[in-house]
């Protein structure tokens, strides 16, 4: 097996180092990337909704803390399709499972929705799941096509 640093294939590092540069980011900056993503808007929008809520504007506060989470779990959610090594249907899955338990609670908290009853809080469950299909399902075939042109352009 070689290593990088053999003397006897110079340059050898050099091709890991650019492989490197120009494929996905890696895990840890990954991760850095999402807490600045996710935790920026957080940060931001917790503030005006704390300040909100003291003042006593309770309906706002709320929709303003929804409204931060709602952003900071998409931001950084967006970037599990950048995991190196992870299938899409893998990617998915785990998108859903983070918008499930962030997304759909601040939802549901949020008081834009009457969840009084069973019937109201399936709605706003359909909703987030009639919506998230039809987010996914367009992004997809955006990317796809994005994706198709940029090969195209490679060969060319």
């Amino acid at each position: 097996m070689r290593r990088a640093d053999d003397p006897a294939h110079p340059g050898t590092a050099d091709v890991r180092r650019a492989v490197r540069a120009t494929s996905a980011p890696r895990r840890p900056r990954l991760l850095l990337r999402a807490v600045l993503l996710g935790g920026i808007p957080l940060a931001v929008m917790s503030a005006i909704g704390a300040y909100l809520l003291h003042d006593g504007q309770t309906a706002d506060g709320r929709s303003t803390l929804a409204v931060g989470v709602i952003v900071a779990a998409t931001a950084a959610g967006s970037l599990l399709y950048q995991v190196r090594g992870w299938s899409l249907p893998r990617q998915s899955v785990a998108h859903f499972a983070l918008m499930l338990v962030t997304v759909l609670p601040a939802l549901l908290l949020s008081g834009w929705f009457p969840t009084n009853t069973a019937g109201g809080v399936l709605a706003v469950v359909g909703i987030f799941l009639a919506a998230g299909l039809v987010l996914w399902t367009t992004l997809y075939l955006v990317m796809t096509a994005v994706e198709r042109r940029r090969t195209a352009r490679a060969s060319a």
